[in-house]
Order: structure tokens, then C-alpha cells, then sequence
């Protein structure tokens, strides 16, 4: 056995005594530590939560959604409204246990839900959907079951009621847009609230919400048209009833947006492209509104309001005509010719032409010390022109070698100074900036060196340069105004309260292309007048008939390239592969009110295809016509089409084109 250990002395087990005593008192005192912190984070940090938890025993805060503000045009046309409907919503916490297990569960709403079918018919979309965004949604929180009851549904409903506590019909407004289809990119739509909304939303302002804006104006100015959530507190039983109101704050509805847009214009426009692809744009160059986008073909907005079917969105997204994409301000074209007067201003600008300054054209360009041949689109040549007929005749070797003394960083500063190349800040979403190219953006994009050919062809308006519809009518306002720039918006007033005039909104000025002399301007706008008012101007058919000065300029934007020594044949190729027709222009000349931009595409030459519709745009803005009534009945009035503007039309369509300019 071994030796049995003892402690020898009083003193040693005083020690021992004494180190077991100061051990426990710390562990009693790091508990009481840890009693206290917890206690404080409870009573102190989480006191409003724990306060809010309990209250909600006996009371519940309930959200009251806000009216959407409503769109008109700029005449007071009613543009998007809300209509009342009948919905069902449901609160889950106000479901009384159906299962008789004590508890409640998403099968107690199973249960409720095959009892309330007896009563009023609901789909398995309904069922499934309804199922989705009940687990989204706050148990305290209604969540709709179903939209649009009829009458008859309402009053089965209303004897029915007592037999299912936690359900009641209510009063919501649904979106509703009385054109369909007309300037649907331009207002867009509203759509139901889904996770990617969610992660961006103040959930409390959304707490009443079941749709927010998705695109066009609807999406932009989100935070005007949606209004102030209210709410109203109401004291609850044990079971969940509502048993009184304790206080309430009633909701501030949205404001009424007045957007620059004139219905009467907007209709001209897409009955002027109707069976076509492209835009219209039209600006007033003195504040920057929008008179008119037209983007065709279009799209019912109503279809996505409440979701839509599988069927129509795949018909949609399916279709090779795109009409989901907002072509005025998202495609990106080759401006083509149109952009001349502008290369010209930034020639003078530069020095490397001159008011007398001429060109001979043998009918194409060389490159000095290059066999390559660029072709002007008159085969046999302008001869000897100066700016106006440079111009206005459209000569493409004036404007190849000008850019090309010019240089590509000059050309391309002066054409940024424009706006191109950058998005013009309207207030829509997913506003292309188009393509202004330089040197630095080749290498990065191709790893390619920038080439004097790059140069040749951008003078042009070809090569990589892109421009949007919307830039390109940004670009002949700013021309018309003779540099003053003004960012293009939709929004011309603001309603905040109902039954009180609506505020005008201010223009917001851009920094201005400054030039030299003052003269320039008169030089690139005399040209712009000779397109279409002149014996030689490439527009010349179109003034037949006109009343005031219009200035323009035609453009036919290549699809494809043509091979040095090859003849382009439109007869030869696919409808897709023809050129793009633009024309851009403003009037009247010397005061001008309207500036415009015209492509269509695949459509052929601008001179003959854009150029007439621009004419019976600004025939429909400036010349005498009726007034839309602010109270008219839904779907789109049938477009007034004036005696000039058939005309115009006419000649397009019983006569033969001019040349038409490469």
C-alpha cells in the first residue's frame, strides 16, 4: 500500500482554504458580470424591441398604402391613372388554428384556403403565388390571395365573412394606362414588388406596396409618383381580432407628373413609323423637353401590371423587332451624314478649313501614299465644293479629308463637346452613351493601333462612332440654338397637391460648344437650309408645299461594309441588311421651336424614307391643328394627318428616289 498523505500544518491548510475562496468569488463574480451585460443588452440596448414584441400582443400597425400619382402629357391628357379594384388579403397571424394541434401553421392557411375556395374561385397560379409571398411577407402583414373580384364575388364574400377570421376584402387601385401601347417606352410600367426590389426598397415606406415602377418614367421618378405610406394602430384580442383603432396617419398620395411629351405629336410619330423599325425624336431645342420618343414597334404596358402570362412575355422577348428595347435612347446607330454640320463647325473650329475653303471631289479620297480609294457616294463626283454645298449636297470627300487633317483627338474632343460618346442625362433608365472612338479606346478594345483610315471613316459619320437617336436630336437642338446645350428631359411639371396648378419645372443647362466666330454657326446652318430648301440640296422634295424655313440634313448609315471595287444593289440583299435612313433637322430656321431626328431602319436612303417623316412631324407641331380632349375615352383617337403631310407621304410613295448619298 502506499503512503497516505496528510497536510502537516495549520498553516498550509489556511493557504489551501484560502485560494479555493478567492477562485469561487471569481467565478460568482464573471457570472455576475455576465447577469448584468445580459440584463443591460435586454433593458437597455433592446428595450424598443422587446417593447414594440409586447405591445404587439394587444396592438397591431397596420400600413396604409399611398394613391400613385398620375401622368398626364403636357396638355392635361391622361397618360397613367389608378382604377379602384376588389382584392382578398389574408393576415397569417389573425388565422386561427384550423389543425386543433394548438398551434398555427402554413396548413392551417392550407385548410382556410380549400374552405374560402367554396366561396370564391381561385386558381392554382393564385394559390402558388399567393403561397410565395406569404413567406415574404410579415405575419402581422396582410398579403393578397386575390385581384379583381367581380361584384358577385364581393357579396358571396360579405355573407360569408364571419367563417374566416383573418381574411377580408379590400379596396386597392390598380395601374392603368388608357393608350396601350403609345409611348410605352416612354412612360413604362409598373410591376409587382419582387426580391431584387426588395434589396434596394425602405421596406417601411413599401410596407403597404405590392408594385413599384420598372421602367420609363414610372421606374425614374419612382420617388414622386409613389407618395407617403400611412398607417393606422389597432388594438387586437387574444385571438387576433381587431377590436378598435387607437391612432392613425392617413397616407400622402404621390405626385402628378406632367411630362413634356404632346399626345397629338407622340401619335404622329408612331403613326408615321407604323410598320416600320426605329424612332423619332422630337425636342424643343430653347429648354431641352421632349415633345415626342417614339420607339417602334411597341408594347402593351397593362399586360405587366398585375404579371404577365408566359405566353405574352415570350412572344415579346422572342420577337426579332425587339419591341421591349427603347431603340430612341438605347440603340446605337452610325450617324451617318447627319452629323456633317457638326464635322464641319469642329473643321472650322480647328483651322483646317476656312469660310472660302474648297475641295475638289474626283468621286472618292486617297489617303496620301494609299492605293485604298474611299468613296464618295456620287460616283462621279461633286468637283469643287465649299461648306455650304459640302453640305448640302452631302459630299463625303470634303468631309474624309478634312477629318483626316483634322486628326482623330481634335476630331473627337470637338465631337464630345457635343455630347456624343456620353449619355445625355434625360430622365429615363438605361440611356445608352453610344461610341465617340479614339485611339485609347481601340487599343483597349481590339489591342489594334489606331489607323488614318479609323479617321477617314469616322468623318463620315462610319467606322466605330455610334450615336443614339436621342443624341443625334440633342446634337441639331444644340446646333439650332447655336450652342446653347440643354439636358433633354421628360419632365415638364410637378402637382403636389390635388386641385392646385402644377409647378414648372426649370431647363438645366449644359456647357456649351464655344466657337471662334460667330459666324461658323451661320456657315454650318445656311447648309443645313440649302439640304432642303435648295435646288441641290439632297432634301429638296421635301420643302414642296412648306411654309417655313426648315433646316436639315439627310443620312444613310451602312449595315454592312462593301468591298472597294463592289456596287451596292438594295434589289440584291435581305430587307435586314439594307441601310438605315436618317434625317435630323429643326424649324422654323431662324427661331427655331421643334428639332428633330429620324431613323428607320433597314429603310434606305435618308433623303427619300426619314427626311419626309421629320417634315410632317414639324408640320404637326407648327402648323394650326385641333387639341386632344383631356377627357378622352381610352385607346388611342385615330392621328390627324393634314392635307401637307399626305402629300408629302404621297410624292414618297408614287415617285421615283433621288440619288441617295452613301
Amino acid at each position: 500500500m502506499g503512503e497516505r498523505l496528510s497536510i502537516k500544518t495549520e498553516r498550509d491548510e489556511q493557504q489551501l482554504f484560502n485560494s479555493r475562496a478567492i477562485i469561487a468569488a471569481l467565478i460568482v463574480l464573471l457570472a455576475l458580470t455576465g447577469i448584468s451585460a445580459r440584463m443591460y443588452f435586454l433593458q437597455v440596448k433592446q428595450h424598443a424591441f422587446y417593447t414594440d414584441l409586447s405591445l404587439q400582443n394587444y396592438q397591431r400597425r397596420i400600413p396604409i398604402a399611398p394613391t400613385r400619382g398620375q401622368i398626364y402629357d403636357r396638355n392635361g391628357v391622361l397618360l397613367a391613372d389608378s382604377k379602384t379594384k376588389y382584392v382578398i388579403q389574408i393576415v397569417r397571424d389573425s388565422v386561427p388554428d384550423l389543425n386543433g394541434d394548438g398551434l398555427r401553421r402554413y396548413s392551417d392557411i392550407e385548410i382556410l384556403l380549400g374552405q374560402l375556395s367554396g366561396i370564391v374561385a381561385i386558381s392554382e397560379k393564385e394559390h402558388r403565388l399567393f403561397m410565395q409571398q406569404l413567406r415574404k411577407t410579415s405575419r402581422y402583414q396582410p398579403t393578397v390571395l386575390k385581384e379583381n373580384l367581380t361584384d358577385v364575388e364581393v357579396a358571396k364574400f360579405a355573407v360569408n365573412k364571419p367563417r374566416f377570421p383573418g381574411v377580408d376584402v379590400e379596396v386597392r387601385m390598380e395601374r392603368n394606362y388608357p393608350y396601350g401601347s403609345v409611348a410605352s417606352h416612354v412612360i413604362g410600367y409598373v410591376g409587382r414588388i419582387d426580391e431584387r426590389d426588395m434589396k434596394n426598397l425602405n421596406r417601411d415606406e413599401y410596407a403597404a406596396s405590392t408594385h413599384i415602377g420598372k421602367t420609363g418614367v414610372e421606374a425614374s421618378h419612382e420617388d414622386r409618383l409613389h407618395g407617403q405610406t400611412g398607417y393606422r394602430l389597432v388594438e387586437v384580442d387574444a385571438h387576433g381580432q381587431y377590436k378598435d383603432t387607437l391612432d392613425e396617419k392617413p397616407p400622402v398620395g404621390g405626385q402628378d407628373l406632367f411630362l413634356s411629351i404632346d399626345m397629338n405629336l407622340q401619335l404622329k410619330a408612331e403613326e408615321l413609323l407604323k410598320g416600320e423599325r426605329g424612332a423619332i425624336i422630337a425636342i424643343d431645342p430653347n429648354n431641352g423637353e421632349v415633345l415626342a420618343m417614339a420607339s417602334v414597334p411597341t408594347f402593351d404596358p397593362n399586360l405587366f401590371v398585375n404579371g404577365i402570362s408566359h405566353k405574352d412575355y415570350t412572344e415579346l422577348r422572342d420577337n426579332p423587332d425587339r419591341p421591349l428595347y427603347n431603340r430612341a435612347l438605347q440603340s446605337a446607330y452610325p450617324p451617318g451624314s447627319t452629323i456633317k454640320p457638326m464635322v464641319a463647325l469642329g473643321g472650322l473650329q480647328e483651322g483646317v478649313i476656312w469660310p472660302s475653303k474648297t475641295t475638289y471631289d474626283p468621286g472618292f479620297f486617297q489617303i496620301p501614299g494609299n492605293k485604298h480609294r474611299y468613296r464618295c457616294w456620287k460616283k462621279s463626283g461633286h468637283g469643287s465644293v465649299g461648306i455650304d454645298r459640302a453640305i448640302a449636297q452631302s459630299c463625303d470627300t470634303f468631309f474624309y479629308d478634312m477629318a483626316y487633317r483634322m486628326g482623330v483627338e481634335k476630331y473627337s474632343a470637338f465631337m464630345r463637346s457635343y455630347g456624343f460618346g456620353q449619355v445625355t442625362g434625360i430622365d429615363l433608365p438605361s440611356e445608352s452613351p453610344g461610341l465617340m472612338p479614339t485611339p485609347e479606346w481601340k487599343q483597349k478594345r481590339y489591342k489594334q493601333v489606331w489607323y488614318p483610315g479609323d479617321t477617314v471613316n469616322i468623318g463620315i459619320g462610319q467606322g466605330y462612332w455610334l450615336a443614339t437617336p436621342l443624341q443625334l436630336a440633342h446634337a441639331v437642338a444644340t446646333t439650332a440654338t447655336r450652342g446653347v446645350r440643354v439636358k433633354p428631359r421628360l419632365l415638364h411639371a410637378v402637382r403636389r397637391v390635388k386641385n392646385e396648378p402644377p409647378e414648372v419645372l426649370p431647363p438645366e443647362y449644359l456647357p456649351k460648344v464655344a466657337l471662334k466666330s460667330a459666324r461658323f454657326w451661320d456657315l454650318a446652318i445656311n447648309g443645313m437650309i440649302n439640304v432642303v430648301n435648295s435646288s441641290y440640296g439632297t432634301a429638296k422634295k421635301v420643302s414642296e408645299g412648306i411654309s417655313y424655313t426648315m433646316a436639315g440634313k439627310t443620312g444613310t448609315a451602312q449595315v454592312f461594309g462593301i468591298a472597294q471595287n463592289a456596287k451596292y444593289d438594295a434589289k440584291k440583299l435581305a430587307k435586314r441588311l439594307h441601310d438605315h435612313a436618317l434625317f435630323v433637322g429643326f424649324a422654323p430656321a431662324n427661331n427655331p421651336k421643334i428639332a428633330v431626328s429620324v431613323i428607320v431602319e433597314n429603310g434606305g436612303g435618308g433623303s427619300s424614307v426619314a427626311a419626309p417623316l421629320a417634315r410632317a412631324m414639324m408640320d404637326e407641331h407648327l402648323l394650326p391643328k385641333p387639341v386632344l380632349d383631356p377627357n378622352a375615352p381610352a385607346g388611342p383617337p385615330k392621328p390627324i394627318v393634314s392635307s401637307s403631310d399626305q402629300a408629302v407621304l404621297a410624292h414618297n410613295t408614287k415617285n421615283p428616289k433621288p440619288p441617295v448619298e452613301r
